[in-house]
């Protein structure tokens, strides 16, 4: 069969687009488990934002898939339905199916049998059930064996049993299929930048997780022959950057050191590393763990310091994964003593912080603000969103604060909800007003870096970062919520994908 996998357009507004371009690792590693003689595209429609439209018509027209499969998050969902119905247009008879965070925890956005009908939902981890479904379609042998699986049959939706997730310990779930891309543009700074995984899951319970929602609390770990073969090959394809994508590597220290040795004996440490970690990970082993993933080529460490205010923390559930221990005891919040590892070693900072909680006052949000001021080198500051399932959601909707029920504004920085001191628009204009200023700080360290990149492209990085504002409000001229208020009407712009 024909098989056209695509991942949404909708992007989260980090950086500009110039900057990063990352690719759908989900996508791949779906492709790289079906049967070897279906015919599988992976497009990527983050890289073709402004032709949405005529790069579907040219891949279902080029393919002539039998199956279309989506891979959705919860903001992404309003253009995701909007290419089914195109994709149905083009190719009547083909097979839809949507799979990601989205469906896999709210199934019944996408069980209607009006606009964006949808015939098969793969709940959790999608690699072993659609490989079944495809053999399922071929074999006409029927769905309800197929455990993780939710078709239609008539206007009715049924739903199978959960699927358990992998162990990763056996070779069920295989390598990613890098060479079913079909388009190209991934970079990351200029380099060509792919994603790997070399673990599933986290045993923490962050209130504002979908993971958890997903899987569950667990850990389960690639071994290190099939990490570092899958690093090679993304090398052997381009890539000259990567992100790991594991949900929280810095779960297991011992692991992550081994993994960083692996890393340096097999001679792969000539790549860029961009991590995710935890702060007590990196504050409470900093001595042995920071000097070796700068060796292993380590450059970026996203750190989940999610808020400097303890009652902040509790209401995200994140206390204990940001507590710095000493002699056994806790001994206050890791995030600085996490930083300062980082900065001794050369690397840098990418600082997750969530402000706008349930109790938020201006000063509260500001004290995030001018800490990310001093200590990050790159700002990924977030609003709180009510993903579905997620304890916060829960949360928020019995105190009444949710204010926005547009899904596709649910990208993180748009605030949708507000504190019981502050409106959302008031949150989010204090966190859009302090971190443009923050990543034009970011410039030099990035110029130090690339500086051949930064020269050719810092007019357009400037001028995404401060879209919406004129030469009258960098003169005073003008209040600058004007700006505030342009920038969001080219954002919705922007979000018109098809």
């Amino acid at each position: 069969m024909n098989v056209l996998l695509l991942s949404m357009p909708d992007s989260f507004e980090h950086m500009p687009s110039v900057v990063i371009r990352m690719p759908n690792g989900a996508l791949t590693s779906l492709a790289g488990n079906l049967d070897a003689h279906h015919h599988v595209a992976v497009a990527d429609l983050i890289l073709v934002q402004k032709q949405v439209r005529e790069t579907v018509e040219r891949l279902v027209r080029d393919t002539e898939p039998d199956i279309v499969g989506l891979s959705v998050m919860t903001f992404q969902r309003k253009t995701a339905k909007k290419i089914i119905d195109l994709v149905r247009h083009l190719r009547p008879q083909v097979k839809v199916v949507v799979g990601g965070y989205d469906p896999s925890l709210a199934p019944d956005g996408y069980t209607d049998n009006e606009t964006g009908k949808v015939d098969f939902i793969v709940r959790g981890e999608g690699e072993i059930t659609f490989r079944e479904l495809l053999r399922a379609i071929e074999d006409e042998s029927g769905y309800d064996h197929i455990k993780g699986l939710s078709y239609r049959s008539g206007d009715r939706f049924y739903h199978n049993p959960e699927r358990n997730v992998s162990t990763l310990e056996s070779t069920e779930i295989r390598p990613p299929n890098r060479k079913a891309r079909v388009l190209s543009g991934y970079s990351i700074l200029g380099r060509q930048v792919d994603v790997i995984e070399t673990s599933r899951g986290c045993t923490f319970d962050c209130s504002f997780c979908s993971i958890i929602e997903m899987r569950g609390r667990n850990f389960h770990a690639y071994s290190f022959d099939r990490v570092i073969a899958d690093i090679q090959d993304a090398y052997d394809n381009g890539a000259r950057a990567l992100f790991i994508v594991d949900d929280n590597i810095s779960l297991n220290v011992k692991r992550l050191e081994a993994l960083c040795q692996a890393i340096i004996d097999a001679g792969l440490n000539k790549i860029d590393y961009t991590v995710q970690a935890m702060t007590s990970s990196i504050a409470n082993h900093g001595d042995t763990l920071a000097p070796l993933m700068r060796q292993a080529g380590f450059r970026y460490v996203f750190l989940g310091i999610e808020n400097i205010l303890e009652d902040d923390l509790q209401f995200l559930r994140a206390s204990s994964k940001n507590t710095k221990r000493e002699d056994g005891k806790k001994a206050g919040n890791a995030t600085i003593k996490a930083i300062e590892y980082i900065h001794k070693n050369g690397m840098y900072v990418i600082g997750g912080l969530i402000v706008g909680n349930p109790d938020d006052t201006r000063e509260s949000i500001e004290a995030n603000l001018e800490f990310a001021r001093r200590y990050v080198d790159w700002p990924y500051i977030q609003h709180p969103t009510p993903y579905p399932r997620t304890p916060m959601t829960k949360d928020f909707r019995e105190r009444g604060l949710i204010i926005n029920e547009n899904l596709e504004d649910y990208d993180g920085t748009t605030a949708v909800v507000k504190t019981e001191h502050m409106s959302a628009e008031d949150a989010e204009f204090m966190r859009w007003q302090a971190e443009r200023w923050m990543k034009v700080r970011f410039m030099p360290v990035a110029f130090r870096h690339e500086p051949w990149f930064i020269i050719k492209n810092a007019p357009k990085m400037f001028a995404d970062t401060f879209r919406g504002s004129t030469w009258k409000n960098f003169l005073g001229w003008e209040d600058e919520r004007e700006a505030f208020k342009r920038y969001r009407a080219i954002r919705k712009i922007e979000r018109a994908y098809i």
